[in-house]
């Protein structure tokens, strides 16, 4: 794995998560895509230029690991993808976007990456975000960085893509879940928090293909390797934890098809700015998962006139309520390190499926 910028996760401090990366042995590459099997033809990569183009869609991810991902279903799929590929810190034919004034508070002081490539006669921009909402005035940044894209850009459309926390209890790693709405945890009574929905809707025709699934990979986990996170977990934590305390129902296990669900209308993913994590007692079941920017860029984009949705994958399931709260950042964390780039691969191929 690279040494590069660790991100923060939802209850993971800035010391817990420069820890080293932890070590797995079974690291497949992503997969040459075969797009003709899916029913669609493989996204063109024309030159990006260096000013934000238009485009019909904005792609949005955050993570390294999810950049890689969009890289390879977007960009590079026609070869394989190494897994020490999910920390690098840049792509060729990306530009990285400076202008016009950045705000306080965005860290490394620029916006993000861009990349255009097209579906079809679509132009997608592909985004990778350099603004979160967890940082100092994340809020009011996330919604100026949607106001850019809709004064530059003139989507029609964002798609936020990337991992998550697992909220539902039977969704294992791997899963994808498709929302049109977020909430937003505020403090409070949870039936008082913020909803932002709209009517987009995902086409779920590709998505649903036997040619998809096909492409889809399982999360190479291994009881061994996943003994080896525990292992690592203890001895990085001072903790003395079984697998099967860290592992509840074996969500830690990829089926040998990730699950792929479109929850629209109806469900709504939750987006928090400090420490929330779901647990099996079902804490936050109601939602399709715990994740720190959709329902901002919701807000921002209802503001707009944009169309907006979610894909989202679950790097990390639901946590053992036995444990303690500090715990279950920590193991999701490890977790998320271990397997976000292949979580991210699913999910962005859905996200391509979406579109194309």
């Amino acid at each position: 794995m690279s040494q590069n910028r660790p991100v923060k996760r939802l209850g993971v401090t800035a010391v817990d998560a420069a820890q080293a990366a932890p070590v797995i042995q079974n690291t497949p590459p992503l997969p040459v895509i075969d797009f003709g099997k899916i029913g669609m033809t493989a996204p063109g990569v024309p030159a990006t230029p260096g000013s934000l183009p238009s485009a019909d869609t904005v792609v949005l991810c955050w993570a390294e690991a999810e950049w890689a991902a969009l890289q390879h279903v977007f960009v590079s799929g026609s070869q394989s993808m190494s897994y020490s590929a999910a920390g690098n810190s840049s792509w060729p034919g990306w530009f990285k976007l400076t202008t016009p004034n950045v705000p306080a508070g965005v860290e490394g002081g620029y916006w993000g990456y861009y990349r255009l490539v097209t579906l079809g006669q679509k132009n997608v921009l592909l985004f990778k975000s350099n603004v979160h909402l967890d940082e100092t005035n994340g809020q009011a940044n996330l919604e100026q960085l949607v106001q850019l894209f809709a004064k530059s850009v003139k989507p029609s459309t964002v798609l936020s893509t990337g991992t998550a926390g697992g909220a539902r209890t039977g969704d294992s790693i791997g899963t994808v879940n498709v929302v049109n709405a977020g909430t937003l945890l505020e403090k409070g009574n949870p039936s008082t928090w913020p909803t932002y929905g709209n009517a987009w809707a995902p086409a779920w025709g590709l998505v649903r293909s036997a040619g998809l699934t096909q492409q889809l990979m399982a999360i190479p986990t291994t009881t061994a390797d996943l003994q080896s996170l525990a292992m690592q977990f203890n001895s990085r934590y001072g903790k003395n934890y079984a697998l099967t305390q860290l592992n509840p129902n074996n969500l830690c296990n990829g089926a040998p098809v990730p699950a792929v669900n479109n929850l629209t209308p109806g469900t709504s993913l939750l987006t928090a700015t400090s420490f929330a994590v779901a647990n099996t007692s079902g804490n936050y079941q109601q939602f399709a998962c715990v994740e720190m920017d959709d329902a901002v860029i919701g807000e921002a984009c209802k503001k707009v006139g944009i169309a907006f949705g979610f894909v989202r994958n679950i790097s990390d399931p639901v946590q053992n309520v036995a444990l303690p709260s500090k715990d279950h950042g920590l193991w999701g964390e490890i977790v998320y390190q271990a397997y976000g780039f292949y979580t991210s691969y699913v999910g962005a191929l859905v996200a391509c499926a979406i579109l194309g």
